[in-house]
């Protein structure tokens, strides 16, 4: 019983989600990446950077950031500022001629 307690743990369940969150977005922007190679397309470049950087670049930041002890306030900063550069790459895919 207590097994299954510690599984449903928030941390280890909110860690999960993230983790999956980053192996879907992985895949996504995979997709995106060969759209590029495909038909030499730059918005599909950026299209797959800022998906990477908005799913596993946050992910792997703030994964790093806790390994790190950096404190709460240092972890939200460095996920707002992942988080702005993916977007940022998306909207350039979107805006691009």
């Amino acid at each position: 019983m207590t097994v299954v307690l510690d599984l449903l743990a928030p941390g280890l369940v909110a860690e999960l989600s993230r983790a999956v969150t980053a192996v879907v977005g992985l895949f996504v922007a995979s997709l995106a990446y060969r759209g590029y190679r495909r038909n030499d397309a730059p918005k599909m470049q950026w299209l797959a950077v800022g998906i990477a950087s908005l799913t596993a670049g946050v992910y792997a930041t703030v994964t790093v950031a806790d390994w790190a002890g950096a404190g709460t306030g240092v972890v939200l900063l460095v996920r707002g500022l992942v988080t702005v550069a993916g977007l940022c790459a998306v909207l350039y895919a979107l805006l691009v001629e």
